[in-house]
């Protein structure tokens, strides 16, 4: 029989390593594509394993885990301080899916994690018993966490007899283990033949890692002296840098790689693209997708709303219901998890924009309030409803807007975050607002979409796949009245154009079964692992 050819090789083994996965730890967008393409894996016949920390927050007895009669010593020697560090392991095997595929995830259980109840930053429970800790500040430890799970998923891999084909690395925080995999002699002849992906799902001034300490990096990683100099972004050792001789890179949609590589955009991740161009690695695009089962609205009872209802089909009906649900709720101020600031009259006719999501300007949210501020008293027929959490800033500008006199129930702010309310508020809205200054690829234009909430974007990065005037709105310019102007088409649409909307929100739909689910998505991913293969085959 002949060699199947390198474009048509069966994965079979594949195991990923990350700080998120959905439902068990989440921060971001890591969390969604962690786990929805580890099931999507699994579904077409591939034994996935993940590999996250054990954060103090997390229950691994009420989260489905058992222990493994497995624990080890992680060598994890700080500047002239040889050191190690014990580590237990828990494990949760997946239901069978309909192939052959399996999904199990492990824990790694250590001192380090076991102390955080955040992912990555601290609470203000973490300040109040140590004001050195502020809240949302990242954890002083992040490098050493990283390193941890890096290490000790590699010797898990070894106690099991594993041999992956493939070992996919989310992001910095795991973006040196295909460096400690080649250079490691304790590593080199083991993984001689498994291939290493790198998915880089935000290569912004501050996502990467990076360590300005060298001798530490040196210390804790075990790297060669040279591989930690020649791996310097503005002076400090980068994650991305040292993946990118031993690993396949790719980012999380096309245009984002385009940009980081291609235009004056990569300024904001400290021209890391630009770098990498230098080098001759070829950045690759593979846009996220979404399981649009999980984002529903026929099935109201899983995502918590008051009716349901069917965007693809035009079937909205119910989607009246829910605004007016949750209207009433925060007129009665009820809502226990989180910090409500204004209320929303109910005016059915009047179209409601949304925003969830980070109080940030790389959120584009600093646009936003500008838009709002010259908005709001031009055009009296529309209200707001946001949710989030962030700039204290920002917040206080936020809840500056709703308690004007003249904006009472037209603008609501809702302090905080809870994924059911999400729900509800991208089933209650008209239009969802994207305003971010830049943006990998967005996985919440998406949900909005399968609401039946078309986004108004910020055509950069992978928002460029919402189709203006046809699956959505955007603008070119990151500037408030760019953003002003395109709420003012949506809201002069919405008024003479019914229909239009109706098409536009049933195209979304249809376009994201068409292209982006995980299921199209994951045979990208699939060409990726085929090309680390061949690297080390």
């Amino acid at each position: 029989m002949a060699p199947q050819s390198r474009a048509d090789k069966k994965i079979n083994n594949v195991w990923m390593l990350t700080r998120e996965y959905d439902g068990l730890a989440g921060a971001g967008g890591v969390k969604d594509v962690a786990r929805q393409l580890a099931e999507a894996l699994a579904r077409s016949g591939c034994k996935v394993s993940v590999v996250l920390p054990r954060y103090g927050f997390m229950d691994p007895t009420l989260l489905g885990f058992n222990p493994l009669d497995l624990s080890f010593d992680i060598d994890l020697d700080y500047t002239g301080e040889p050191r190690r560090e014990y580590v237990r392991i828990f494990a949760k095997t997946e239901k069978p899916t309909a192939k052959k595929g399996a999904l199990t995830i492990y824990l790694i259980d250590a001192a380090r994690y076991l102390e955080k109840k955040s992912v990555y930053t601290y609470t203000a429970e973490d300040e109040a018993a140590n004001p050195f800790h502020q809240q949302g500040s990242g954890h002083f430890d992040y490098f050493a966490m990283n390193v941890l799970l890096q290490k000790a998923a590699a010797a898990l891999m070894i106690r099991l007899a594993e041999h992956p084909e493939i070992i996919h690395c989310h992001d910095g925080h795991t973006a040196i283990l295909p460096a400690i995999l080649r250079e490691n002699e304790g590593f080199r002849h083991y993984f001689a033949k498994t291939g290493c992906v790198v998915t880089i799902h935000n290569a912004g001034i501050g996502y990467h890692q990076e360590v300005g300490d060298l001798p530490f990096a040196e210390a804790i990683t075990g790297l060669p002296t040279t591989l930690i100099t020649n791996n310097l972004l503005d002076e400090k050792f980068d994650p991305f840098l040292a993946a990118s001789p031993y690993a396949v890179l790719n980012t999380v949609s096309e245009n984002y790689a385009r940009e980081l590589r291609e235009t004056d955009d990569d300024a904001l991740t400290g021209f890391l693209g630009h770098r990498l161009l230098a080098r001759g690695v070829v950045l690759k695009g593979v846009t996220n997708g979404i399981n649009p089962a999980d984002f529903d609205p026929r099935k109201p009872k899983e995502l918590g709303l008051a009716a349901g209802f069917d965007p693809a089909s035009g079937d909205l009906a119910g989607k009246a219901k829910c605004r007016q649900s949750l209207i009433k709720e925060l007129n009665r101020r009820s809502l226990k998890t989180v910090r409500q600031t204004g209320t929303l009259d109910d005016r059915p006719d009047n179209p409601l924009f949304t925003f969830v999501g980070r109080f940030s300007s790389q959120k584009g949210v600093d646009k936003l309030l500008g838009a709002l501020e010259t908005l709001l008293p031009l055009d009296q027929n529309f209200q707001v409803l946001i949710q989030g959490s962030g700039s204290k800033e920002i917040e206080k500008a936020l809840a500056g807007l709703t308690a004007s006199p003249k904006n009472q129930g037209r603008i609501c702010l809702l302090r905080g975050y809870d994924q059911q309310l999400a729900n509800r508020i991208y089933a209650a809205g008209d239009f969802f607002l994207i305003p971010s200054r830049y943006e990998p690829c967005g996985l919440t234009d998406y949900i909005a979409q399968l609401f039946g909430n078309l986004p108004i974007v910020h055509h950069i990065g992978g928002l460029v796949k919402v189709k203006d005037g046809k699956t959505g709105f955007s603008y070119p310019e990151h500037k408030s009245a760019a953003l002003m102007g395109a709420m003012q088409t949506a809201l002069h649409t919405f008024r003479t154009n019914p229909k239009k909307i109706q098409a536009m929100q049933q195209a979304a739909v249809r376009t994201i079964h068409e292209t982006y689910t995980w299921d199209k998505v994951l045979t990208h991913y699939l060409s990726l692992y085929r090309e680390a293969l061949s690297q080390v085959q």
